[in-house]
């Protein structure tokens, strides 16, 4: 029988006798346990990147002669335990030097672990069938090598020369008959870094002004690294022509470094920042409303004011007049097409840059490059971008300046 200052426990406690006790939350694995998770995983991507193009190369049964293979283990390895030093001291301290040398190990090894994959397929299937005899390892090594080094080879011209431009027409019901042919110019992930590219950024101006704009729009990442070590590579952008606006917002890259720094950097070239904000533009008495969100990981940066606001981006506009929505990743689409938005421009998935990552790409994103439909009226242009990230290689994913042609369906 319960006494009574078993009662008056009960009282405090809120409580009756035959309550049973809370059971005890499980606890979260303590943050040092996580990092070590972390690292391991890092660790063993990092072996599968490396290992596995060395053992096609020179360990698969190649039998190479003794000095081949002692030479290109030294170098498989060297590489993968430099790597992450390179990588740390290049992006995180900002040293161009050792940035350069990681992005280009990474793209080389990416595109030898996906061609080593294929060779290891098709030595099981010649196994499998019994053909290829005593060579077998050793024509599949240098077939891989061969292709790789080609791939490398082609993918690194077309990451460092102008891109080409791609034009389409996308018709928007709502858009009014004056703005009937509006030319609207896309720019994005230019990622100016460490390769310095000043002189492509001065070719990417001339290109985009032979096209005669109405609108140009950058729509993010324009850089890796701070406006002040990007100035020369971004002044360019200055001197872009348009006859109604010029306009960006932020993507991902910008909140790895100066985002704010950024906007004003636009600003100063004479740019419109789109920071959750919109303008307006007129031609032939019709209006367009050109909005602009920040990227969906400004919230996580900590910068005062910075998140991706939507209401914010269309305060004030009249609902009834069509809206460009300039938004960096493509995933903001649900919210896009929630809101009604006409035409939505996004860029971040490169179109996957090297083959085959615009399968992983899909993971993350609903569209990896192009034009699609979603909701009653909303559309979305990907564009594959106009830079390159890291690895300077693009392979079965070619850069792009995009000219849009609205067209009005009335």
């Amino acid at each position: 029988m319960p006494t009574e200052s078993d009662a008056r426990s009960v009282q405090a406690s809120g409580r009756t006798p035959t309550d049973t006790p809370p059971r005890p939350r499980a606890a979260k694995p303590p943050r040092v346990l996580r990092r070590l998770g972390g690292v391991g995983v890092f660790l063993l991507v990092l072996a599968l990147l490396f290992l596995l193009p060395w053992w096609t190369l020179f360990g698969s049964g190649t039998d190479w002669p003794f000095p081949v293979f002692v030479t290109g283990t030294v170098v498989f390895v060297g590489a993968m335990v430099a790597f992450p030093f390179l990588m740390f001291t290049g992006h995180a301290r900002r040293a161009d030097g050792a940035a350069r040398i990681a992005d280009t190990t990474l793209g080389v090894a990416w595109v030898l672990f996906t061609w080593s994959v294929l060779g290891g397929l098709t030595h099981l299937l010649l196994i499998g069938l019994g053909t290829g005899g005593a060579d077998r390892a050793r024509v599949i090594a240098c077939a891989v090598a061969a292709v790789s080094a080609g791939l490398l080879a082609w993918g690194h011209y077309e990451a460092m020369r102008v891109p080409r431009v791609r034009q389409l027409d996308v018709p928007l019901p709502r858009l009014g008959a004056g703005l009937d042919g509006t030319r609207v110019v896309v720019l994005a992930d230019t990622h100016y870094g460490p390769i310095d590219r000043a002189a492509w950024s001065a070719r990417v101006t001339e290109a985009v002004n032979r096209l005669d704009a109405d609108v140009v729009v950058h729509a993010g990442d324009i850089a890796d690294g701070t406006p002040t070590q990007r100035r020369e590579q971004s002044a360019p952008l200055g001197a872009v022509r348009a006859r109604l606006a010029r306009v960006y917002v932020t993507g991902n890259h910008e909140y790895l470094g100066e985002a704010q720094g950024w906007l004003d950097r636009m600003t100063d070239l004479g740019w419109e920042a789109l920071h959750n904000r919109h303008v307006v533009v007129e031609r032939g008495g019709d209006r367009l409303v050109l909005a602009g969100v920040d990227d969906v990981t400004a919230h996580h940066s900590g910068l005062a004011g910075h998140r991706t606001d939507l209401d914010g981006a269309l305060a004030g506009a009249d609902p009834d007049l069509p809206v460009l929505l300039v938004a960096h990743q493509p995933k903001y689409i649900p919210q896009a097409a929630a809101a009604g938005i006409d035409l939505q421009i996004s860029g971040h998935t490169h179109g996957g840059q090297i083959w085959p990552f615009g399968l992983l790409v899909r993971l993350d994103q609903p569209v990896v490059q192009g034009l699609s439909h979603h909701g009653e009226r909303t559309r979305l242009y990907t564009s594959r971008g106009t830079g390159f990230w890291g690895p300077p290689f693009r392979v079965f994913a070619p850069s792009e300046i995009t000219l849009l042609t609205l067209r009005s369906t009335t």
